[in-house]
C-alpha cells in the first residue's frame, strides 16, 4: 500500500502536463480595456468577455465605491439572514425589466445560478435534454439534479426531436437546457425551434444568456429578445460578469418560478449575498445597456469589420460568427500553445483553449465595442503571421 495517500496528485499533474493541458493564471496589471498590461508588456486584448467595455467604465467604478462607503465591503450573510440589501432588489427589478419577465433573482455567480436553478426544478424522476456543447455550469447543474441527462446534437434538431419522441413519456417533467451564445464558438442556439419543440412535448426550457446579455437584442436583453421570444414560457439565466462588467448571476422568469427558487435553490439560500459594490456596479451597467445602444452598434461594427478582413479578404480559417466570439481551430494543444505564445510576441493577447474545455484546440478571440479599427487590423495581420509559420 502507498504510504502517502496524496501521491496521486503529482502523478495526475504529470499526466496533465504531458498532454499540454496544464494551465496557470496570467496576471493582468492594468484596468480592463482593449489593451492591457500583461507581464510588463502592453498587449491588445482579445481575451476578455467585457464585450461593451464597461468593466473599466468610471460610472461603474463610482457606483461601486459609493455602495462600499454606504454598506461596507461584504454582505456578511445569506440573503435570507443578514445579507439582503435594497440594492439587491433594485438590481433584480432592473434585470426583470430588461428581460421583460415578471421577476428575477440575483446569485453570487452565473455558475451558481445555473447549478441552483437546474437542481431545484428537476429531480430523479425527470429528464434533462442538454446541448452537447453546453457550458460546464449547465452540465454540472444537470448532474447535480439527479435527473436522467441525454445530450443532443443541435444541428440538425432532428436528434433532439427523436430523443423527445423516444423518451419524453417515460418521465414526469422534462427540461431542455442550452446556452444561447456558445462561449467557445460564438454560435447561437435555435431558440424559437427549441421553444416550439418544448410546447409540442410539454417541456420546460432553460437558456443561459451569459454571452448574450447586453450584446443581442434591440435593448440588449439577449437572444430571447433577438429572436422575438420574450414573453414566452422560458427560464433565462445569465451573468453580470461579462457585458455587464461586474460579478454575479441571475435567473429571470415568472414570479412563481423566482419565489420557488428563493425557497429551494441551495446555491442562493446557503451562500453569502453579492457584495454591495458588485451589485451597484451591475445595476449601473444595466442602466447603461438600456440607455446607450450605440455601444452595441460599435460592437456589431467591429464584428462585421473583423469578419470582412479575416474571412473574406484574407481567407483565414475562422468561424463566421454572429457574436463577438471567434475561434481559430488548430490541430492539437501544443500547436495552440505555440500560436498563443507567438501572438503574444507580436503584441496580441488571445488565449489557447485546449481539452478538456473543448474537443478541438483553438485560439479564442473575443471582440469589444472599445476596440479600434487599428486593433482589428493588427489582429488580422498577427493571425496571418502565426498561420504562415
Amino acid at each position: 500500500m502507498n504510504a502517502d495517500p496524496y501521491a496521486w496528485i503529482e502523478k495526475s499533474l504529470d499526466t496533465v502536463r504531458r498532454a499540454d493541458w496544464y494551465r496557470s493564471p496570467q496576471s493582468i496589471e492594468s484596468c480592463p480595456g482593449p489593451a492591457v498590461k500583461l507581464g510588463n508588456r502592453r498587449l491588445i486584448n482579445f481575451a476578455s468577455n467585457d464585450y461593451l467595455g464597461l468593466a473599466g467604465d468610471d460610472r461603474l467604478i463610482q457606483a461601486a465605491v459609493a455602495a462600499t462607503k454606504e454598506f461596507g465591503t461584504g454582505a456578511t450573510g445569506s440573503r435570507l439572514l443578514s445579507g439582503h440589501r435594497d440594492l439587491h432588489r433594485q438590481l433584480e427589478q432592473a434585470i426583470a425589466n430588461l428581460k421583460q419577465t415578471e421577476d428575477a433573482l440575483v446569485f453570487s455567480s452565473g455558475y451558481l445560478a445555473n447549478l441552483g436553478a437546474i437542481a431545484s426544478i428537476v429531480g430523479k424522476r425527470d429528464l434533462i435534454l442538454s446541448d452537447k456543447y453546453n457550458h460546464s455550469s449547465l452540465k454540472n447543474g444537470a448532474a447535480l439534479s439527479g435527473a436522467t441527462v441525454l445530450e443532443y446534437d443541435r444541428c440538425p434538431l432532428e436528434d433532439l426531436t427523436a430523443k423527445l419522441e423516444q423518451n419524453r413519456t417515460k418521465y414526469r417533467k422534462c427540461l431542455i437546457i442550452t446556452d444561447s451564445v456558445f462561449s467557445m464558438d460564438g454560435d447561437l442556439c435555435p431558440l424559437p425551434q427549441l421553444l416550439a419543440l418544448a410546447e409540442q412535448f410539454n417541456c420546460m426550457v432553460l437558456v443561459d444568456e451569459a454571452h448574450a446579455t447586453g450584446v443581442f437584442g434591440a435593448s440588449g436583453a439577449g437572444c430571447a429578445e433577438h429572436f422575438g421570444c420574450q414573453g414566452l414560457p422560458l427560464i433565462q439565466v445569465g451573468t453580470l460578469s461579462k457585458a455587464l462588467g461586474s460579478l454575479g448571476g441571475y435567473v429571470a422568469g415568472s414570479a412563481a418560478l423566482i419565489d420557488f427558487l428563493r425557497n429551494r435553490a441551495a446555491t442562493w439560500i446557503y451562500t453569502t449575498a453579492l457584495t454591495p459594490a458588485d451589485t451597484a456596479a451591475a445595476l449601473e451597467a444595466v442602466r447603461i445597456v438600456q440607455q446607450e445602444p450605440e455601444r452595441r452598434v460599435r460592437l456589431q461594427r467591429n464584428i462585421e469589420t473583423f469578419k470582412y478582413y479575416a474571412i473574406i479578404d484574407r481567407q483565414l480559417p475562422i468561424n463566421n460568427s454572429l457574436s463577438p466570439i471567434f475561434s481559430l481551430p488548430l490541430k492539437d494543444a501544443a500547436t495552440a500553445l505555440t500560436a498563443a505564445s507567438k501572438l503574444k510576441e507580436i503584441g496580441i493577447f488571445a488565449p489557447a483553449i485546449r481539452p478538456p474545455t473543448v474537443s478541438v484546440s483553438r485560439i479564442r478571440i473575443s471582440l469589444m465595442a472599445t476596440h479600434e479599427f487599428a486593433h482589428l487590423q493588427q489582429l488580422v495581420e498577427a493571425l496571418e503571421q502565426v498561420l504562415s509559420f
